[in-house]
Parts: C-alpha cells; structure tokens; sequence
C-alpha cells in the first residue's frame, strides 16, 4: 500500500516559478510510475506529466512541455514536479498519483492518489 501527501503549492505570479513535492509511504514505491494529473473549478481532471518507476522516461502534457519537470527521486520515496513560466491557466489543485505505468497515467489510470495542493497564479 502506498500513501501520497503532495506539498509546495501556493500563490505565483504570471512567469513565476513553483516546485511541488510528493511524498510517499510504503514498501513498493519504486516499482511504480508516478505522476501530476489537474482539476480546475468545473472543468475535468487533466493529465499533467508522468515518469517511469526509474526516471528512465518521461511524458507531458501538451500544454505544459516545455514549461513543466516531472523527476523523482526513489531514495526519498519522493516526486517532484518543478513549474516554470507559470500562466493563468495553470491554476488549479494538482494531484499526485501512482500507477503500473506512465503511459497508463496518461489515461486516467491510478492505483494511489494523493489530496491534491492549490496552485494559483496571479496575474
């Protein structure tokens, strides 16, 4: 069993930069991909970024390549996502989450999920 508790979210300004922090409990946090999905006031839950149980490969949404880092960082039982360029449109919770593969994170696929941290950006 895993246990998700995301931290770092809070108010940036437009161009600004954010790093959020996901930190897990549990035996078999390796052997798992991991990553960011987004929900914003009435709208559907968004994929984000995700990466492989090793970092070998990573995957991004369209609208945040370029802008946004997925790492982790297996020693600590921790993720990471590092926002750079932040828009207006980036503000919403973001949510950690793990799965058996990043491709399947992509889909909508979650086996553990966190509560998710505010991100607001200010313009």
């Amino acid at each position: 069993q895993v246990q998700l508790v995301e931290s770092g979210g809070g108010l940036v300004q437009v161009g600004g930069s954010l790093r959020l922090s996901c930190a897990a409990s549990g035996h078999t946090f390796s052997s798992y991909a991991m990553g960011w999905s987004r929900q914003a006031p009435g709208k559907e839950r968004d994929f984000v970024a995700a990466i492989s149980y090793n970092g070998g490969s990573t995957y991004y949404a369209d609208s945040v390549k370029g802008r946004f880092t997925i790492s982790r960082d297996n020693a600590k039982n921790t993720v990471y996502l590092q926002m750079n360029s932040l828009k207006p449109e980036d503000t919403s919770v973001y949510v950690c989450a793990a799965a058996a593969t990043p491709i399947g994170l992509r889909i909508g696929e979650r086996k553990y999920w966190g509560q998710g941290t505010q991100v607001t950006v200010s313009s």
